[in-house]
């Protein structure tokens, strides 16, 4: 995640080269225990909020606006933060960050669960998003500094298997949370559930987490952090408040003004590189045309995922009148199907057939969209989840086969001393996508309802809810459209970066492989947590 290129050296001693892990000392598989522990908790915790949306709107009186900010704002600010998170912790220890960005997490998520409004929730969870961002890239990092090469294997195998768990049991849990109402807090106890585990992951993790260090760590770029959010910021915040303000003019200057700032952030990224060589942004990875169409594709399908899961969850539970957990049992099958084809697209089928499988993919979960949009439109508010199944698991098929194996066609033809910096850049891409997606929710999908009717009861804007619904749907059948004929620029076949398969343990590739795994896929933040992210 971070784009560091020596993730894996220093496995007890800072600054130095790993030393040999003592097969017979049990303390690392604990430590896999409390970091696999914290990895799980940001996934549940990004995946569990949107189920509890309207929950917190009728509860807090949260604006259209707000609502968008609390998943969006999660995701900024981890976007932001992730690739300085990870050069923080390659420059004063990774043990250290964790421990950090665990207990910033646990402080944020009691906020969060004893917010009084909805600014204080929004607060809560930017903070949120920038301790994940201290926090996940050290994962890996940390795996790979402590376990070697022969056993990493195993060990990321189990990492995906939790991260597949995360994904599928976040929604779940969340509307079990909340229905259940423990205590009357309604959805509070979605982010009270950190508290216990944050805290045990603190005490255990100083005790049985070994510190360390990268040799040669990247300096930071904090001006790049600055202008990316400044631009990030100028582009969506006009998105999710311009609706409800009428579209004012100072919205569409905001919006106007991120090219520029975009445009000095590229400038500026091309003087870091000349001055010290660690930009934020590798810009030179932009001349790889499959990185850069990788790129493109991250980022669109980042848009597409947010606006369909936040528009999925309000039209199920406002516009059906549905309960968190019939809405929350009803995506079961969606991440079951994601689950099986990311497994089949990189053990059976990408090696085969390459880039066609992640092209198939598209026009799959297009295919899907499209079933969900006829069944929509044909069975109206009367619509029933065994009627949701079919589109839903054509969709999570679709998905499946793109998010494992789109790593490694990103990364296939991208230079061995620049893959840390690729791999890092690749999951910013996606969350800054989200975040952009969930600020266009204002557009596809409140921009058909009006705010009077979205107060009143589910009978009387359930045919307006569904028609906002439909919407959606065809915008985002439209941009995984574009994707499929952006894809044709990526490799026909690409290679495959196999993590923890090789012995080279302090090589840029190395670090370039934790930094994929922990950052992209495995949100599945390698191929598997690209599936978690994408749910956010």
């Amino acid at each position: 995640m971070s784009s560091h290129d020596a993730v894996t050296d220093a496995a007890a001693p800072a600054d130095t080269h790993p030393a040999p892990a003592d097969p017979g000392d049990k303390r690392r598989w604990i430590a896999l225990a409390i970091v696999m522990t914290a990895a799980f908790m940001d996934l549940v915790d990004a995946t569990i909020v949107n189920i509890a949306i309207p929950s917190i709107e009728r509860d807090l009186g949260a604006t259209i606006g707000a609502i968008q900010w609390i998943t969006a704002g999660y995701a900024l600010a981890f976007a932001a933060g992730l690739i300085t998170g990870g050069r923080l912790g390659d420059i004063y220890g990774r043990k250290r960050l964790f421990l950090l960005g665990t207990a910033g997490f646990t402080l944020a998520s009691a906020l969060c669960g004893f917010a009084a409004n909805q600014e204080m929730l929004i607060a809560s969870r930017l903070l949120q998003g920038v301790a994940a961002a201290m926090m996940v890239p050290q994962v890996l990092s940390i795996v790979h500094a402590t376990f070697p090469a022969h056993e990493r294997g195993k060990v990321f195998g189990l990492f995906g298997a939790i991260v597949g768990l995360g994904a599928v049991s976040g929604p779940l849990l969340g509307a079990l949370l909340t229905q259940w109402n423990i205590a009357g807090l309604e959805w509070r106890p979605i982010f009270l559930i950190n508290l216990p585990v944050g805290i045990a992951g603190l005490l255990l993790g100083r005790k049985f987490i070994t510190e360390s260090k990268a040799p040669k760590a990247l300096r930071l770029d904090l001006v790049g952090v600055l202008l990316v959010t400044t631009a990030l910021l100028l582009l969506i915040y006009p998105l999710t408040r311009g609706r409800e303000l009428d579209w004012p003019l100072w919205g569409h200057l905001m919006m106007a003004g991120s090219l520029p700032v975009f445009g000095l952030l590229v400038a500026y990224e091309g003087y870091k590189t000349r001055k010290d060589g660690s930009p934020l942004v590798e810009l030179s990875l932009f001349k790889v045309k499959s990185f850069a169409a990788g790129i493109a594709v991250q980022l669109t399908f980042g848009v597409v995922m947010g606006i369909f899961f936040l528009v999925w969850t309000l039209y199920m539970q406002v516009g059906l009148g549905w309960t968190p957990l019939r809405a929350g049992l009803t995506g079961v099958p969606f991440s079951i199907a994601v689950s099986v084809a990311a497994g089949l697209s990189v053990q059976k089928l990408v090696p085969r057939f390459g880039r066609k499988v992640l092209q198939a993919g598209a026009l799959t979960m297009t295919a899907g969209v499209l079933l969900y949009l006829f069944e929509a439109d044909r069975y109206g508010t009367a619509i029933t989840s065994w009627q949701m199944v079919p589109p839903l698991v054509v969709m999570g098929l679709g998905m499946g086969l793109i998010v494992a194996p789109l790593t490694d066609a990103v990364l296939s033809e991208v230079p061995r001393e620049h893959a840390g910096s690729a791999s890092g850049l690749i999951n910013t891409t996606t969350q800054m996508g989200t975040a952009l997606g969930l600020g266009m929710v204002s557009v596809v999908f409140f921009g058909l309802i009006d705010d009077d009717r979205l107060r009143k009861a589910p009978a009387e804007t359930g045919a307006a809810f569904a028609d906002a619904f439909q919407n959606s749907l065809g915008w985002v059948a439209g941009v995984l459209v574009v994707i499929f004929l952006v894809m044709f620029a990526l490799p026909a076949k690409p290679k495959q970066h196999l993590e923890g398969g090789g012995d080279d343990e302090t090589g840029p590739a190395a670090g370039a492989g934790a930094e994929a795994g922990a950052g992209a896929g495995v949100d599945s933040r390698t191929g598997v947590e690209k599936e978690s992210v994408l749910t956010r």
